[in-house]
């Protein structure tokens, strides 16, 4: 075997770049060297505008000191601690105040350190729950057209997002998918929730119908479907949902990885809906983005279910090498007294009228078809070059980079998420920045 000349410390080929265009990227790269607060900064030292929170994860904004502490205290006290048969007193106080701000019984946390596998765990707790109760037989799982829930095998199973799909072949058998809610014309640049699509839930009978509801285990949705392009559950959809599931026992899954920590001005969106699931998945902002984490949560009859054989027993088999770090709790914790210091999960409520009008502003220039919000998210829909989707979007973000603004672009869809420190001024130059560059592309 031969081994080949070690690389310069700078060549960039050796990094295979996650859902990225490697080449292109590498020929023109687009390099951070440090952040602090809403600004990125570039290795030429230009401040960049953070529009999407990083990837939907620094709702605290960028290197926020008690976060910082948080870790630096940490790795000189614990570093690392086995994850089983050994705890530590940061992930039991991590879990008691997660829990805290979720429903009444949704008590229990699991945790794990991306969305990708809190999305894997609730549908692996899904079927062991079913199995637990004596009905072994609920093994299918029901997610929906346009959905993400990450990149794990059940996840894209579940998810509907076809580029995510269409390399990996069969995935995960006993899976179907209920039909997105994207594209009503009658929703076009609705404020908040729109008026039209309930009716789209019960597409769930239609699935019971086909399968027998006896043979489902859980229907998995995300509240909000953020990497599809921001689509928003129409007005009763969600209430639906949650119905159709009691009536013929299934799990109810949210995928609250976007959602979650203050997004939408509540905590989470189980409480902003005003639904509450059985299961219900995090990750993304639990830690602000510092280091990576995650939690699943369950009610309490899904918690207890597993707990009913000899004591001495291993009630789950599942887990992570990772799972409840100790850096991580640290990171976390700090989290919540940041959020909850600064007022940041309900900041979002503070602002919704400004930010509101400021994304549906852009209504009327050109290519744009659709503005769709809610809480501190938005986006604008681009028409799409017939044979060349994506290139309008791909153009957009590459403008407001060079303006000094980072945004997220999913198919021909700008989506924003800022950090929720955001203040009114910042709106004000996100949407003139984006204002110039719709002006501009073709």
């Amino acid at each position: 075997m031969n081994i080949h000349t070690p690389p310069m410390p700078n060549d960039l080929e050796a990094y295979w770049m996650p859902f990225t265009p490697n080449r292109a990227f590498k020929k023109n790269p687009r390099m951070f060297v440090a952040a602090e607060g809403m600004y990125y900064t570039t290795d030429n030292g230009s401040k960049v505008m953070d529009g999407i929170a990083g990837l939907w994860c620094c709702n605290a904004g960028h290197k926020r000191p008690r976060i910082v502490k948080a870790v630096q205290q940490q790795v000189e006290q614990m570093d690392y601690c086995p994850a089983f048969q050994i705890g530590h007193s940061k992930a039991f106080e991590l879990a008691n105040r997660l829990t805290g701000l979720l429903p009444d019984n949704l008590n229990h946390a699991f945790f794990v350190n991306s969305g990708s596998e809190s999305a894997e765990t609730a549908l692996k707790i899904a079927i062991a729950y079913h199995r637990c109760r004596g009905e072994g037989h609920r093994t299918r799982l029901i997610g929906r057209e346009k959905g993400y829930h990450g990149v794990n095998f059940g996840g894209m199973a579940v998810g509907g997002m076809t580029a995510n799909r269409k390399m990996f072949g069969s995935l995960v058998s006993g899976v179907d998918h209920l039909r997105h809610t994207h594209g009503i014309e009658a929703n076009r640049f609705s404020k908040g929730q729109p008026e039209h699509g309930v009716e789209f839930a019960d597409d769930l009978e239609r699935l019971c119908e086909l399968h027998d509801p006896s043979t489902i285990a859980a229907v998995i949705v995300e509240p909000v479907a953020a990497s599809a392009g921001v689509i928003m559950p129409p007005k009763g959809y969600l209430e639906r949902l949650r119905e159709i599931t009691k009536k013929h026992g299934i799990l109810l899954i949210w995928d609250e990885v976007v959602t979650g920590f203050g997004r939408m001005g509540k905590p989470f969106a189980t409480e902003y809906f005003g639904i509450e699931p059985d299961i219900l998945c995090s990750a993304k902002a639990i830690a602000n983005g510092v280091i990576p984490m995650g939690a699943t949560f369950v009610q309490d009859h899904v918690y207890d279910a597993f707990m009913q054989g000899p004591e001495g027993a291993i009630e789950l088999f599942h887990g992570y090498t990772y799972s409840a770090n100790p850096m991580a709790c640290a990171a976390a914790l700090a989290t919540l007294d940041t959020h909850e210091e600064e007022g940041l999960f309900t900041r979002g409520t503070e602002l919704w009228s400004y930010w509101e009008d400021a994304v549906h502003s852009l209504k009327g220039l050109p290519h744009v078809v659709d503005i769709r919000n809610m809480g501190l998210i938005g986006a604008v829909e681009l028409e799409s070059i017939p044979g060349a989707v994506t290139k309008r979007a791909t153009e957009a973000f590459l403008k407001a980079y060079e303006k000094g603004l980072l945004i997220r672009t999913t198919g021909d869809i700008i989506a924003f998420s800022p950090p929720l420190i955001i203040e009114k001024s910042h709106i004000d130059f996100m949407f003139e920045t984006m204002r110039d560059v719709l002006k501009t592309i073709d």
